[in-house]
Parts: C-alpha cells; sequence; structure tokens
C-alpha cells in the first residue's frame, strides 16, 4: 500500500524536526559463482560482478534522495560469506579477495561492505578457520569491509573453540589498528544466531536462500520517537507510551519501505526486507537513551531500564510489523554505546555499566555494540564476554552480538574517538576475575531443550 499524501507530509516533518532518515539502503550480492581455485582470478571475479550489479546503487540512492527530500544516510553492500566461495581458492589466501571486494566498494562510492565471514556454529571447516585467521590482516589493510564470525545459534549451541580463537583475534585487530584506538574491531562482528538478511553493518552478510541479489533498507529514527514522546507528556501511563511508540513505528517503517522499493525498481533488483531497528547516532536528539529517560528512567542503566527497553523494543516490533510484510534483519533497539551520545555518557558517569548492558541485551536487538574496553584486557576475557552474551541469544531464542574494542594503550576511563556514525565513548572496565579456565576448556556448550521442537 502506498504513502498517502497525509503521511508523506507527516513524513517529511519527522525528517526536517526531528532526525529520521533511512539509516542505509544495502544492496546484497550472491558472489557464489565466483569461486575460482586462483585466488586472484576468485578476486577479480567478485569485483567485477559487484561493479556490474552495483554501478548504479549510489547514485540512485542519491535521486530517490533529493526526490523524497529524506536523507539516506549510507549505501552499503552484503555479499555471500567469503568462507563460502572462497573455499576454492588453493591457497586458501583471502587477502586478495579482501582487497579486491574494498576496492569495489570504494569505486562505487559505497560506505561499506559486509560479508567477510565466517558461520561456524557447530565446527570450524578448514577454510573458515583460514578465513578467520585472516581477519585482522584483511581489516588492516581495507576501509570499508566488515567482517563478522557465528560462533552459535539455538539449535546447535555454542563453539567455544571459535569464540575463544575469535577473543584472540579481536585482539590482534586493536593491535594492528593501535593508532586510531583500535578501529578494525568496529568493523568486526561476533554473532549468535546470525540472520542472513541484515542490512546492518558491521555484521550485514548476504545469506542461504536469499536470491542472486536482493535490496534491503534499514530504518533510523529515535529522533522521531522521543519528540512524539515528549509531547505525550510525563503524565500518561506505560500503555500509552507504547501505542505512541507503536504509531511512530509504523510511520517510519512505512517510509522506509517506500525508499527501499523505489532504489530497488530503478536499478532492477528484487525488493527483500525492511529491518525495524530504532539505530542512534551520537548527533543530538537521536538516542536510545533519551527515549528511555523520556519514558520516566532518570539515567539510562538506572532502575527501570530494563523495562522501558524492553517496552520499546516490543512496541517498535509492533508498529513496524503492522506496517509491512517485509520485516527481517534484527529489528528492534540498538544500544550501541559509541553511537549514542547519551549512553556514552552515561557509561562514564558510570551508571551504566557492562553487567548491566548484558541484561539490557536479553531485551533489544543484537547485543555489546560498539564498546571500547582497556587495551590490556585478556584475549580469554574477550571470549568470555562473547560466551556470554552468545548464552543470551541461545537461550532466549534470538540475535545477540559482541562488538567490542580493546583499544591499546588505554585504561577505563580513558575516551576513543572514531568519528562518523562510529562515533566515540569511555574505555568501560571490565571485571578482573579471570575466566581463561574456562574459555580454554573448548568444545560446545549444547543447545537449550526448548531447542529440540520437531
Amino acid at each position: 500500500m502506498p504513502l498517502d499524501s497525509r503521511e508523506l507530509v507527516e513524513t517529511l516533518s519527522m525528517v526536517h524536526s526531528q532526525h529520521l532518515d533511512i539509516r542505509t539502503v544495502t544492496l546484497g550480492v550472491d558472489l557464489r559463482d565466483c569461486a575460482d581455485p586462483d585466488p586472484r582470478n576468485c578476486a577479480r571475479k567478485a569485483a567485477e560482478k559487484i561493479c556490474r550489479v552495483a554501478g548504479r546503487l549510489v547514485p540512485t540512492a542519491r535521486q530517490i534522495e533529493e526526490e523524497y527530500g529524506i536523507p539516506i544516510v549510507n549505501t552499503r553492500l552484503s555479499v555471500t560469506p567469503v568462507s563460502w566461495f572462497g573455499a576454492a581458492c588453493q591457497p586458501l589466501d583471502f587477502l586478495p579477495i579482501a582487497q579486491a571486494l574494498d576496492s569495489a566498494a570504494a569505486s562505487l562510492g559505497v560506505d561499506f561492505l559486509g560479508g567477510y565471514s565466517a558461520l561456524v556454529e557447530k565446527e570450524m571447516s578448514v577454510a573458515a578457520s583460514a578465513l578467520i585467521k585472516s581477519i585482522p590482516d584483511a581489516l588492516a589493510a581495507t576501509h570499508r569491509l566488515c567482517a563478522s564470525v557465528n560462533v552459535g545459534s539455538t539449535q546447535v549451541g555454542l563453539n567455544m573453540e571459535a569464540i575463544a580463537l575469535m577473543g584472540r583475534i579481536i585482539a590482534a585487530c586493536a593491535a594492528r589498528t593501535a593508532a586510531s584506538d583500535g578501529s578494525a574491531c568496529a568493523r568486526l562482528v561476533v554473532f549468535c544466531n546470525a540472520v542472513p538478511d541484515n542490512p546492518f553493518m558491521a555484521g550485514a552478510f548476504y545469506g542461504a536462500g536469499e536470491g542472486e541479489t536482493g535490496l534491503s533498507v534499514g530504518i533510523s529514527g529515535p529522533g522521531a520517537v522521543l519528540a512524539a514522546l515528549r509531547d505525550l507528556g510525563p503524565d500518561r501511563n506505560l500503555l500509552d507510551v507504547a501505542e505512541t511508540i507503536k504509531r511512530i513505528a509504523f510511520k517510519i517503517t512505512r517510509a522506509g519501505e517506500l525508499i527501499g522499493r523505489r532504489v530497488a525498481e530503478r536499478i532492477g533488483v528484487p525488493f527483500n526486507i525492511v529491518d525495524l531497528s530504532l539505530a542512534p547516532t551520537p548527533a543530538p536528539g537521536d538516542s536510545i537513551g533519551d527515549i528511555l529517560e523520556a519514558m520516566g528512567v532518570e539515567k539510562a542503566g538506572g532502575p527501570g531500564t530494563i523495562a522501558a527497553l524492553a517496552l520499546l523494543n516490543d512496541a517498535v516490533k509492533r508498529g513496524g510489523a503492522m506496517a509491512t510484510g517485509r520485516a527481517g534483519g534484527l529489528s528492534g533497539a540498538f544500544i550501541p554505546i559509541c553511537e549514542d551520545a547519551t549512553l556514552a555518557r552515561r557509561a562514564s558517569e558510570g551508571v551504566l555499566s557492562l553487567e548491566t548492558l548484558e541484561a539490557l541485551t536479553a531485551v533489544c536487538s543484537v547485543g555489546l555494540d560498539m564498546i571500547a574496553v582497556p587495551g590490556d584486557t585478556p584475549p580469554e576475557t574477550l571470549a568470555a564476554l562473547i560466551a556470554d552474551e552468545a548464552a543470551i541469544g541461545l537461550s532466549h531464542h534470538k540475535t545477540t552480538a559482541v562488538r567490542i574494542i580493546p583499544a591499546p594503550g588505554k585504561k577505563a576511563g580513558d575516551r576513543v574517538e572514531f568519528g562518523g556514525l562510529l562515533g566515540g565513548g569511555p574505555v568501560m572496565s571490565v571485571s578482573s576475575v579471570r575466566a581463561a579456565d574456562f574459555v580454554r576448556r573448548g568444545g560446545r556448550i549444547p543447545p537449550p531443550v526448548g531447542a529440540l521442537r520437531n
């Protein structure tokens, strides 16, 4: 159903006064037909296909943005996990593919390209292991490339061997980019229950079951939700709050689908999904933390925060699901510390701790996102944090993830700056209790018995 004129006027009002934008249009491209025994031929085929299929993505997005007056913040690409089509290469040298994908993204003018990925929730194939071990070199040598690794699922449990390895990989990525506060780690996500159609970075990849190509859109809109709650006033009850959020999420989703469909039509690819997620930015008034505080929590991270975030997440999903039959991706509310000015401030004040963030991830989208920790945090501790977060996803049948940045040379209370949408924030303290003995046990954590549903 198209937007009517009244809806369009309301949407444009949200654009001009409430920071409404389309966070991303992301074109997914299947690269499995680019497999080749020669790594350089494989890299060349992949780059050529991307440039052929996505050549009109950026100019078309800019054209649609101008026509409709709704900003599109990022244009992005997601590709088939490189460990899949790169498995044919002999030797298993993934660096040429990483550099070719990054160069193709740069030539097209897209902001990020996701899919330097491996799915190892049960076991690690030889190719997946090789790709994971290449991640520090690949991210250090590129600027737009994003990597992700799925280490668990509700169906099969958690691969603790892979989780232990990712602790070491994250530490190596930070060391390779020490001059920029470990910035490579901002382009690396570790998942449990990763989804195949996520348009958001750094975790996007174009998974099994997707078509040859497909365009997905990720909406935004914390500012619009915040404005609506402030108009509602402090005396209305929480059911009224939920209804207000639902109505705003409906409008935002409708606008997102409109833009996504128009871009898809003009570049000649199928329209895929709308990710309903509320994605904050460092800009004032564009914060999930501000929304929680407008709901009545004195400071985000204080008592009531988990309940408020649960309400927000559910209301966003309800409103978005009413607006589109194409909901997908992660769809909820993101709480990335460095990308949300209010959450970063509450973390600096000590109101929002790492332990509180872990609890919050049980009721929102994704998990420990864009969190800086001391540079000397042991790899085993990083792995244990990944395992804790993945266990929440495992038990709750939801996607969880970790994007954590051990900032070289920094200690708790220092600050990191990454710029742009990645923002900046405090280095958060991590428990000094050792986790090495637990992580070194390896093996697998089995799936919950509730996974046996057939």
